[in-house]
């Protein structure tokens, strides 16, 4: 079964939502290369659907060129019962103005056609434009949220240190298993005198 890129999508934000959170924070575990492996996957499947676009214009071209070569035959003919009724030297008048009925009539039709015809592939190109639009959007907040949480990992490892630097080794593991309220941590009496 051919996988889109919004199956794709659902699943990459399937292992956002139901990945492990980090307790007292907002910040979840993430296996880096299975994230990475899925974006790969997605940037793969984006030509996929450029192609489709590309043959959505060239399927425009074919329509288009279909309808003016269609538009061409009802003119031709119209300008063939044209000349066969001037021809008729009794009916030259009624003739010309049915020839030119004819021929309006088939200009008409060709505008109608085309009008369609660009009317059809206009939507197709928007709603296509709109997928597009927000797989790009989705696959900015996914790399948004690697990078988010790279840097909540930096500022957690330089809290660690400045806990440690101020109330000693001890403060390693309360600073890794998050922040408590300040009455449930007591500091060492000579040292946190001695750092006022």
């Amino acid at each position: 079964m051919t996988v889109d890129v919004h199956t794709k999508l659902d699943e990459l934000l399937a292992l956002v939502s139901e990945a492990r959170s980090m307790p007292m924070s907002a910040s979840c575990i993430l296996n880096r290369a299975e994230v990475l492996a899925m974006l790969d996957e997605l940037r793969e499947l984006l030509p996929e659907e450029l192609h489709h676009a590309e043959a959505l214009l060239e399927e425009r071209e074919a329509v288009v060129a279909e309808g003016r070569r269609e538009a061409e035959r009802l003119i031709e003919d119209a300008r063939a019962e044209q000349a066969r009724l001037v021809s008729e030297q009794e009916v030259v008048q009624e003739a010309h103005a049915y020839a030119v009925q004819l021929v309006d009539a088939a200009r008409a039709e060709t505008d109608r056609i085309r009008a369609e015809t660009d009317d059809y592939v206009d939507g197709k190109l928007a709603g296509f434009e709109v997928a597009l639009g927000k797989t790009l959007a989705a696959v900015t907040r996914g790399r948004e949220r690697l990078a988010r949480r790279g840097e909540q990992e930096a500022g957690a490892q330089d809290a660690a240190a400045e806990a440690q630097s101020v109330f000693g080794p001890d403060a390693t593991a309360a600073a890794e298993g998050g922040w408590r309220d300040e009455s449930e941590v007591q500091p060492p009496a000579q040292g946190y005198a001695a750092a006022r």
